[in-house]
């Protein structure tokens, strides 16, 4: 699905030249669940920006399904991110003026979708993800976990070939936590491709493999053989008295 060679990515701050990215490589098949890790400033997030078709390359090639994404205008790319990608942040980016069901029908309102057709993908998606019975509320009153639900819920209603997730428990408790990890390790279930950014290895180690970032190169790859049950895991926590 992915294909990523020699990218380069550098910036220019004034008299200073930062490179984000060193002759990156990697390839991403279909239906596969990655999570990249690294510390600060290691180009984790850079990559994911590059990924999402937020950013470009200096350097080097992204090929998404086969296509030179370097060939393509940003009517071409603004397409492609609404049709193949979905996304999910740490903190939200929810509209605090809309409730539930108009902030997950975003997407097809860009897209020029009918009302009608908008709503009831909204009402699957927020099915998808358990709160439909929260589609008439704002994010004011949502918990942080629910309100991530309610992230996910908008990035997958045009059912997206790609979710891109940078730290999206990095913001919530424990048991939000699980429950994240856990609807996304039933998204990748279901056929979703996942590529996830953490800085928490437990967190990492939720999906099929691990890639390892420092100083803008990816330094090592590892297979988990046996990935974490978030569902197991939040069962756990309730049954030692966690909350939700």
């Amino acid at each position: 699905m992915i294909i990523i060679k020699d990218l380069v990515k550098t910036y220019n701050t004034g008299t200073t030249k930062v490179e984000a990215l060193k002759d990156v490589n990697i390839t991403v098949n279909d239906g596969e669940f990655i999570a990249v890790m690294g510390p600060s400033g290691s180009g984790k997030s850079t990559l994911m920006n590059i990924l999402g078709l937020l950013d470009y390359p200096t350097a080097g090639s992204y090929l998404l399904d086969g296509v030179d994404t370097r060939s393509m205008d940003e009517r071409q790319l603004a397409a492609l991110r609404n049709g193949k990608l979905g996304f999910v942040f740490q903190s939200f980016n929810l509209l605090p003026r809309l409730n539930t069901q108009r902030n997950v029908e975003l997407p097809l309102f860009y897209a020029g979708v009918d009302r009608k057709k908008r709503q009831t993908l909204a009402a699957a998606a927020l099915e998808r993800v358990g709160l439909i019975s929260r589609a008439s509320h704002h994010p004011n009153e949502l918990s942080g976990g629910q309100k991530q639900r309610v992230a996910i819920a908008r990035a997958i209603i045009n059912n997206p070939r790609l979710l891109l997730a940078d730290e999206p428990t990095g913001n919530l408790d424990s048991a939000s936590s699980y429950e994240i990890m856990s609807l996304f390790q039933e998204l990748h279930r279901q056929g979703s491709t996942i590529i996830l950014v953490t800085h928490e290895p437990e967190i990492a180690r939720h999906a099929q493999q691990i890639v390892h970032f420092r100083d803008g190169r990816i330094r090592n790859s590892e297979k988990v053989d046996q990935p974490l049950n978030a569902r197991h895991l939040l069962e756990d926590w309730l049954q030692q008295g966690g909350m939700v």
